[in-house]
């Protein structure tokens, strides 16, 4: 109430002011619970595990669980860099969809757009699926929004990493006839977009190599 009437004083409406409570954190490494405070009190400060671990891997992962329910912030996981870290995981989507239009690149090869006639030959079932799942991005932001859940955001573009490494161990893009290459070179260019466009959203790095 106080904050909703700070507010209102300085000319802002309070009622527009939704507080999100968070449960409690507990950090575990090996599968103990660790104490890393180097402060008097129970409460570990966000700088001290910022010390132990990426601030990417933190705000990923904080954004992994709703605001309702206890977490248990692997320590061990958060500076994994492998596909068992969901952020690193993304990252490495991003940057190999980069490493594929740097390839192409040194080929002469640059992406333009593609005809409906030529969109329509990505049929393989990898690709419907991502197609699909790109689909649902803008409703997922508007429900996340609503329902101030992030968590809906870090789960959709895990999944849509998954997806394109599925795509991308199944479908080639350099090699192909020149139509159905450019198709698959728009496709991972709209993956791309995505999860970047997440990845800023989250202030977390968005590397073209790894």
């Amino acid at each position: 109430m106080r904050m909703k009437g700070a507010m209102d004083a300085i000319g802002y409406d309070g009622d527009k002011l939704n507080v999100v409570l968070m449960q409690l954190v507990k950090l575990v490494r090996g599968g103990e619970l660790v104490k890393m405070s180097k402060r008097t009190g129970k409460a570990i400060q966000l700088r001290d595990l910022l010390e132990e671990v990426p601030v990417d891997s933190a705000r990923f992962l904080f954004n992994t669980r709703e605001a309702n329910t206890q977490m248990d912030f692997d320590l061990d996981l958060a500076v994994t860099q492998d596909n068992q870290n969901p952020v690193y995981y993304v990252q490495y989507a991003h940057a190999r969809i980069c490493s594929i239009f740097k390839a192409l690149a040194k080929d002469g090869i640059t992406p333009r757009d593609c005809s409906k006639n030529e969109l329509a030959l990505l049929t393989a079932p990898e690709e419907k699926e991502l197609i699909s799942h790109l689909a649902l991005y803008t409703n997922e932001i508007i429900s996340a929004a609503k329902d101030y859940d992030p968590t809906k955001i870090t789960r959709y573009v895990t999944k849509l990493a998954t997806l394109f490494h599925k795509f991308y161990n199944a479908c080639r893009v350099k090699g192909e006839e020149e139509s159905l290459m450019q198709a698959r070179l728009a496709l991972c260019g709209c993956v791309r977009s995505v999860i970047k466009n997440v990845l800023t959203m989250f202030n977390i790095t968005c590397p073209e190599s790894m």
